[in-house]
């Protein structure tokens, strides 16, 4: 029986977890299941490798808390340093907090303290429109899925959105495919100056959107055109690698795959994949050097926390040691084929895109026009339950097509995922196609 005490997400009572081992989750009741979500992406190392929580528990036992502004530690410094050649940015600084809400926080307030020290009081941030950056306010108002923002638009001020590449729902029909980088680098430049370019402050997006969009890879030429937009206003680059970092796209972060060098980079989920609430907010030299002379007024009570150090820097070893990036590459285009194969004969596929071990599926009511399913059949919802029934455990996505309708299955398993595992996931999410979608126009 559910305790009466816990605020569960949403209304279902849910099944109690026993333990985990690699790709793998066991129910309290014996039960096996295929973590082909790595719960919501995050698990990139695999479930139960003791070594990284006895690195935890000794860092916890010798100190498991100070305060950051009072002190620094052996562990977080080498943590920085064994990260810092892997990142995307120039002499980064890296500063850590507790997830990627948290990150994305510090990196817009990064953004805005930027410019004041330089002078320019900019007070705008662009998104995308169907991004998701996070949950809290200033995460929320940038993000761009219009469901979590209805209920709190009256606090999400000092935003604006631009066009997002979602190739299958191509925002500029007429340029696709060769023209779109250019139509959306187009539209970024109105939109900075219709604001007003001593405004903008930063563009937020991800480098390969997550579970708002469900993996959408953009053009290879669409980050270079972004950069020079922005470069040209000097509105600084915030990548979003919270669900792409970490070898999670089969790269170490998902703008690896297009050359970006951002101003700012945030991080989480992977980060210490799941074993601490671990999320980093990366600045530049640059951007670091001058939040040092102008101030930077921040912080949070957990942030620069030992025992997150220790966590992060125990699972980035174990992510070279194995070699999970390139694993993510392998599998992911495993993965892929695996998918396309399975899902070949069912006709409600609309798509099915990804780049490493992050892949999502697009159901569709019509292929030939790509319309969507009526959000009231909860086309998402009775699909993830029938895929758990198979023994796989796929990430819902909603609201892709047009803020409100579109379905989608996202997966990205554990980078352990063995070649059977990844096989036996193609075949569970097809199957769970089936069992609910048989009736209107599953192939098979």
């Amino acid at each position: 029986m559910a305790s009466a005490h816990v605020f569960s997400r949403g209304g279902a009572e849910r099944v109690r977890v026993d333990h985990g081992r690699g790709a793998e989750l066991v129910d309290v009741e014996g039960r096996r299941y295929l973590d082909a979500a790595g719960g919501a992406v995050v698990v990139g190392i695999g479930h139960g490798v003791t070594e990284v929580v006895e690195v935890a528990a000794a860092q916890a036992s010798r100190v498991a808390y100070v305060h950051g502004s009072a002190f620094s530690s052996e562990v977080l410094e080498e943590y920085a340093d064994a990260l810092g050649p892997l990142l995307p940015l120039e002499n980064p600084r890296i500063y850590p907090v507790s997830g990627g809400s948290e990150a994305v926080e510090s990196a817009l307030k990064m953004a805005r303290a930027y410019h004041l020290a330089r002078g320019e009081d900019r007070d705008v941030v662009i998104g995308r429109h169907g991004s998701y950056h996070g949950n809290t306010r200033g995460a929320l108002s940038v993000s761009g899925r219009q469901g979590l923002r209805q209920p709190y638009l009256p606090w999400l001020t000092g935003v604006a959105h631009t066009s997002t590449p979602y190739e299958y729902r191509c925002p500029f029909p007429e340029a696709h495919p060769d023209g779109c980088a250019r139509r959306h680098a187009e539209a970024l430049e109105a939109e900075i100056q219709g604001l007003g370019p001593a405004r903008v402050a930063a563009f937020v997006a991800e480098p390969i959107s997550g579970a708002g969009l469900g993996a959408c890879v953009p053009p290879d030429d669409y980050w270079p055109a972004i950069a020079e937009v922005c470069a040209r206003h000097g509105v600084l680059v915030v990548a979003d690698e919270v669900m792409t970092g970490f070898g999670r796209t089969g790269a170490w972060f998902g703008g690896d795959h297009f050359g970006l060098r951002p101003d700012l980079l945030v991080a989480g989920k992977g980060t210490a994949s799941g074993y601490w609430p671990l999320g980093l907010a990366v600045a530049s030299g640059a951007v670091h050097d001058t939040l040092r002379e102008g101030g930077f007024v921040h912080g949070f009570t957990y942030s620069h926390h030992v025992v997150g150090a220790a966590t992060g820097l125990a699972v980035l070893r174990v992510l070279q040691r194995e070699g999970l990036v390139e694993a993510s590459a392998r599998q992911g285009e495993r993965l892929h084929a695996a998918l396309r194969r399975e899902l070949a004969d069912v006709r409600v596929v609309g798509d099915v895109r990804g780049r490493g071990l992050l892949q999502a599926v697009e159901l569709v009511a019509d292929p030939a026009t790509r319309e969507p399913f009526e959000r009231s059949e909860r086309v998402t919802e009775r699909v993830l339950e029938a895929c758990r029934e198979q023994g796989v455990l796929v990430y819902p996505g909603t609201g892709c097509a047009d803020g409100r309708r579109g379905d989608l299955l996202l997966l990205g398993p554990p980078l352990v995922v063995t070649d059977d595992e990844v096989d036996r996931i193609a075949a569970g999410v097809a199957q769970g196609l089936r069992d609910v979608l048989g009736g209107v126009g599953a192939g098979g």
